[in-house]
């Protein structure tokens, strides 16, 4: 049997075990003095929280339907007070990928244990870049490799605007227009730039400063792509390349890109501009 047809049986045994596990005076429907004979909700129940009919959800809850539209699934989320990580395993049980983006109350931030991850990566020059690209977080050997990100303006540290508009970005890629033209075709791609205010504006900035972004943008290339190798140059090392590879973190929505040293000659060249970069900090 695939994972597509078994997909109702597992939406249905999810709901059931959840169902089951709420107590009934949590959600206030509790009748002093009144027995129950199997712990949990009713589905009559789960219905009215949700506000469904009750003949809906038992079909869902039997496996006799292969899905649900968002808003029953939000609202059975709510009736069964699911957590994030259990309304999106829901999401996905149902087969729905147009899950609500989560609620940002303020600046994308980085978990320490991420930080300490890039810390710890001695030998890769490693970024974190938020759901606008913006660069959130580095090692001292991504500074070594590129600048110092700590010396650009916050509104600027966005990978893709240093990658177009930022000299010294853009000068340490010997195959420079392939890449960009790949970070444009991931951007139409992973981001909805007619609704996201902060994309619109940045594709709005870069089309009007730069001629290749204009004309590479117009042509709606997309890209999926999340590995490669780059050919960087840099004054102290001469050419050398990188592998580089994109990873989506699952709780914040980022990316981490991680580039390693495909031969012995480019972990050499890693390795000098390391110790350069500790003797700076030394001084």
């Amino acid at each position: 049997m695939s994972a597509h047809t078994d997909r109702p049986r597992e939406l249905a045994a999810f709901l059931k075990a959840h169902r089951s596990r709420l107590d009934p005076a949590d959600a206030g429907l509790s009748t002093p003095g009144q027995s129950r004979r199997v712990p949990g909700l009713r589905r009559e129940e789960v219905a009215q929280l949700a506000s469904i009919s009750t003949d809906y959800y038992t079909r869902l809850e039997q496996g006799r339907l292969t899905g649900a539209s968002p808003g029953v699934l939000d609202a059975l989320a709510d009736a069964l007070r699911l957590g994030e990580d259990e309304r999106n395993y829901l999401f996905q049980l149902a087969g729905k990928t147009d899950r609500r983006p989560r609620r940002q109350t303020g600046p994308e931030r980085v978990h320490p244990q991420l930080q300490r991850l890039l810390d710890n990566l001695r030998d890769s020059p490693a970024l974190v870049l938020g759901r606008h690209l913006d660069i959130l977080a580095w090692n001292a050997l991504a500074t070594a490799v590129f600048r110092d990100f700590a010396q650009v303006p916050r509104r600027e540290r966005n990978f893709l605007r240093m990658l177009f508009l930022d000299p010294r970005i853009r000068g340490r890629y010997t195959d420079w227009p392939p890449l960009a033209r790949i970070c444009v075709g991931f951007v139409r791609a992973t981001t909805d730039g007619h609704s996201e205010p902060r994309i619109s504006a940045l594709i709005g900035e870069l089309s009007l400063t730069d001629a290749d972004f204009r004309t590479w943008w117009a042509e709606q290339h997309t890209s999926y792509q999340t590995t490669g190798t780059k050919h960087l140059t840099h004054p102290d090392t001469g050419d050398y390349a990188l592998d580089w590879q994109v990873l989506r973190t699952l709780d914040e929505e980022q990316l981490l890109m991680v580039m390693t040293a495909p031969d012995g000659d480019s972990l050499d060249a890693l390795r000098r501009l390391a110790r350069a970069v500790s003797t700076d900090s030394d001084t």
